[in-house]
């Protein structure tokens, strides 16, 4: 009795609470189970783990925590106990007011099945929440509360298993509302260095959401307020006496003046704030000028640009963080993104050229690509630039025009050698895009079975939703080619195409694989009803029925992308 009274004391204090410290208790997909097989949850939260690394190394104020925080969440849900426990208590000793990192620890406790030091933290907590007994008096409870709801806020656009586009926006809504919450608790209390921190993370929230509002229908209200609100966060953030933070949001400044034109009228945030007529690329100067002596920050200015398309400002950019420090091994981000740069113009200007919208493609993109991705894998070798050298080899292979003809084996044999050497690798056989890439390797080298198995293969690790289904259509045009050729034989090959679809429909928007057929009959027309014809022999009408209604004019083909991690 006297325990289900506790219990219960329990249970009403946590609902008066205006906030419950620690990480473990958020309603993310982190903290769940997921019907994600165990092997491609790892993946996922491994990637989302190294990309959290790399946030660390611009951080160095209080927004730390809130990244190390998170990165002892991920070691713990990635089984490595030792090392959550250690990232902890490590916070704590640095920081020995931060709720977050006591609570997380006590957890981490309780599952090591260390009691007095989970008791001991747990203690803690209430005394930094000023109710523990003599404590309340020696803290600032508003202030770490406020660090607390930001800290969690972060974690938000963090988490993993967002497979649609609502459940992103869902996840960024939330975190901006705790960082609301955050400096209407902390108030005055915060310090003002570390408010323009949050405003800056704020920002890009925003700007995320902006990107997804815009696509949707009657959002043209919520998007405007939205708008004009990341402008203000920006514009306060630039104010930070850190460069890191003043270069990129004057960046983003420039990238919502682009934006502006979206809109029918000028969104006053634009106004308020003093851009009224100002040039976005007056914004990417200023963002330059800020950098110009930091290789750090001209990364990090150059992959936004690399995002944003503009390949000749991130190529410059690199060679300005190349030209400060051109040592591989201190500043291979540089090599990594410009590499990326040649990678990516080169598959769209292929693109653009299969389409009959320009000529051959420069491949000398490629070579030049190749020669930064050989500094890097002199000096760190690493999954990426295994995948990323084997997809220059892969091109180099084939002809700039005509994916499907070989003209170089000694170079499509160079990237499955670097693929094989990726999948030696942690992840490297979890990735869809290596399977994809070493399937149309070998289907060059006319082993159209090894093929058929890695674009299986691909199909296997594309999450559901996924909006990439090319390894779908590749795994249907090598069976095609496989029954054309009586190397399949008809039954056989019937079968293996029923299981194609069964899986693409489990992974993928109807649409989108409605798409693909549609573009394998055009391509296939001839073979399509040579297999239509045996499908019919074998019964199977109603997949020849689905076939043959794709033939309908339908939605264009999907542009190409460039694999990379």
């Amino acid at each position: 009795m006297e325990e289900s009274s506790a219990d219960t004391d329990i249970e009403t204090l946590i609902d008066e609470m205006d906030y419950i410290p620690g990480h473990f208790h958020l309603e993310l997909n982190l903290n769940c189970e997921s019907l994600t097989p165990a092997k491609l949850r790892r993946r996922d939260m491994v990637l989302k783990r190294d990309s959290l690394q790399s946030e660390l190394e611009s951080e160095t104020g209080s927004q730390q925590f809130a990244v190390r925080n998170l990165l002892g969440l991920f070691a713990f849900h990635l089984e490595e106990l030792s090392l959550a426990e250690e990232t902890f208590l490590n916070i704590c000793k640095e920081d020995p007011r931060n709720l977050n990192a006591w609570a997380n620890l006590g957890y981490v406790y309780d599952r090591l099945k260390k009691e007095p030091e989970g008791a001991e933290s747990v203690e803690k907590v209430f005394g930094l929440m000023g109710m523990g007994a003599g404590e309340a008096g020696e803290v600032e409870p508003r202030l770490q509360a406020a660090r607390c709801l930001a800290e969690q806020a972060y974690a938000h656009a963090y988490d993993v298993g967002l497979n649609t586009e609502q459940e992103h926006l869902e996840k960024l809504i939330t975190a901006v509302k705790l960082y609301d919450k955050a400096i209407a608790y902390g108030g005055q209390e915060i310090p003002l260095e570390e408010k323009r921190s949050w405003y800056f993370t704020m920002a890009t929230m925003h700007i995320r959401l902006d990107g997804m509002l815009k696509d949707q229908e009657d959002s043209e209200h919520k998007r405007m307020t939205s708008f004009s609100r990341t402008v203000k966060l920006l514009h306060e953030a630039m104010k930070s006496s850190n460069p890191h933070y003043k270069a990129l949001a004057w960046c983003y400044i420039g990238l919502m003046l682009e934006r502006q034109d979206t809109f029918p009228v000028v969104p006053m945030g634009i106004h308020d704030c003093g851009y009224s007529g100002t040039d976005p690329l007056d914004c990417y100067c200023k963002a330059i000028e800020t950098a110009k002596e930091s290789p750090f920050i001209l990364n990090r200015l150059a992959k936004v640009f690399l995002f944003l398309g503009k390949m000749d400002m991130a190529t410059g950019i690199c060679n300005m963080a190349l030209d400060i420090l051109p040592d591989p091994e201190l500043n291979w981000q540089a090599y990594c993104t410009r590499a990326k740069v040649y990678i990516t113009t080169y598959v769209k200007d292929l693109e653009q050229a299969k389409l009959g919208l320009a000529g051959v493609p420069d491949r000398e993109n490629l070579s030049k690509a190749k020669t930064d991705l050989e500094h890097i894998l002199q000096a760190c070798p690493c999954l990426k630039t295994y995948m990323d050298i084997g997809q220059v080899y892969y091109y180099m292979g084939v002809d700039a025009m005509q994916e499907r003809l070989l003209v170089d084996e000694a170079a499509i044999n160079t990237a499955l050698v670097s693929f094989a050497k990726a999948m030696e690798l942690e992840l490297g056989d979890t990735l869809p895009e290596l399977q994809l890439l070493r399937g149309k390797c070998l289907l060059l080298k006319g082993e159209e079975q090894n093929a058929a198995e890695c674009f299986k293969r691909a199909m296997e690790l594309e999450e559901s939703g996924s909006a990439h289904a090319e390894g779908f259509r590749c795994l249907l045009e090598t069976l095609l080619t496989l029954f054309i050729q009586r190397k399949l034989d008809p039954g056989a090959a019937i079968t293996e195409v029923e299981e194609c679809m069964r899986r693409a429909e489990e992974r993928h928007r109807p649409e989108l694989v409605k798409q693909e057929l549609q573009l394998l009959c055009r391509t296939h027309t001839t073979d399509i009803s040579e297999l239509s014809r045996a499908m019919i022999r074998a019964g199977k009408l109603e997949l020849v029925r689905r076939l043959l209604e794709t033939m309908q004019p339908g939605q264009k083909k999907q542009l190409g992308r460039s694999y990379s991690l």
